[in-house]
């Protein structure tokens, strides 16, 4: 399931669907890492554990900051 939530979470994006800063997209990216992250740690998996663990605070980051008006990228 978490990989599912972020496949398609990259896929809304890939296809224009939602942007980067919308909160339905980081709020897919948080909910597939968390699954993912839970799966990992119950594994022994660290290393996709911490991947998964930065994953989530890159969203969450981005969820507390919201979408920056005239950005560049």
């Amino acid at each position: 399931m978490g990989a599912l939530a972020l496949i398609v979470a990259y896929s809304l994006i890939s296809w224009g669907r939602v942007r980067g800063s919308s909160g339905s997209y980081q709020s897919l990216n948080i909910a597939g890492s968390l699954l993912l992250l839970m799966n990992a740690g119950w594994h022994h998996a660290w290393p996709s554990s911490v991947v998964n663990l930065v994953w989530i605070g890159i969203a969450l980051i981005a969820l507390i900051r919201g979408p920056k008006r005239g950005a560049c990228l």
